[in-house]
């Protein structure tokens, strides 16, 4: 698939895109993946686009739309084409090794920081660092933490550590493949475990969109059979690994969120569901029961 444009503006090259990206995804998200793509490629926010709306590209910005365009068209996310997503503020490098960090786990992320305002020297553990979006925003917020996380794909681990490198933050990154028994036992003990973990079956692997199925890394989304395998490892490991006071907060897939409650439940845990920005239940606080 290629496109020679000899002359493009800002205000023609942003209809193509939208047009280009609607037999893909509605219209709102194709407009807002093409205002994205626009200021990446301008550098000029909405307001200044449609300011200067008749200013031409130049040729290194053509360049880059013309190689960008084909890529969008075939379905590849956004963030993977720009090499980043935005997590919390603040730019994270991203490509199809690591999950696209989502404003639902910046919910999650905001709800331990708050709970862990008053004593932010906590020993924080991470499980699945991917992009390392989440240990990264908690030591940055919670700068006096001791955050490690861990993961089984040393190309994640890579693609964190240098996340961190950029955003200078300190959080020691460990390959570990968490369902194996002996291999979590080899980690501490902390005061928060924090996860967003594989929890779609992979059942539902084609009801999902083209650019999540044939793009983002299967082991951080699937599942085989058991929604819930994550969170029984989870479970107990914290009995053995959590300190006094200690809490575990997790990710859920909204439609097992009261089948994992009842699993920690089960498991001497107290817990909390909280909502997520669409009312959906997504995210779990487990204490264990003194």
């Amino acid at each position: 698939m290629s496109f020679i444009f000899t002359v493009m503006n800002n205000n023609d090259a942003f209809y193509n895109l939208v047009n280009k990206l609607q037999p893909l995804y509605d219209t709102k998200e194709a407009t807002a993946i093409a205002h994205e793509v626009m200021e990446h490629i301008t550098g000029l926010g909405k307001l200044q686009r449609l300011m200067d709306k008749d200013m031409s590209f130049s040729s290194e910005q053509l360049a880059i739309y013309e190689q960008m365009l084909p890529e969008l068209m075939q379905g590849r996310p956004m963030q993977y084409v720009l090499g980043y997503a935005w997590f919390m503020g603040r730019k994270f490098k991203v490509n199809e090794q690591v999950l696209i960090p989502r404003p639902e786990t910046e919910e999650l992320v905001q709800w331990v920081i708050k709970s862990q305002i008053i004593n932010d020297k906590s020993q924080i553990l991470d499980i699945g660092t991917g992009s390392g979006c989440i240990p990264i925003s908690l030591k940055l917020a919670l700068p006096d933490a001791e955050v490690t996380s861990c993961d089984i794909s040393n190309e994640a681990i890579a693609v964190a550590t240098e996340n961190a490198l950029i955003l200078d933050a300190s959080v020691e990154f460990i390959h570990c493949d968490f369902l194996d028994n002996a291999a979590r036992e080899r980690l501490g003990k902390y005061d928060v475990i924090v996860s967003n973990p594989p929890y779609i079956p992979i059942t539902e692997k084609e009801s999902l969109h083209t650019n999540v199925r044939e793009y983002e890394p299967a082991m951080a989304l699937f599942v085989d059979d058991d929604a819930l395998l994550f969170y029984k490892a989870i479970a107990a490991f914290g009995k053995m690994h959590l300190n006094n006071d200690g809490a575990i907060y997790c990710e859920l897939h909204r439609d097992y969120a009261v089948a994992t409650k009842m699993l920690f439940e089960q498991q001497g845990y107290t817990t909390e569901l909280l909502k997520d920005m669409h009312s959906n239940d997504r995210m779990l606080k487990a204490i264990p029961t003194k």
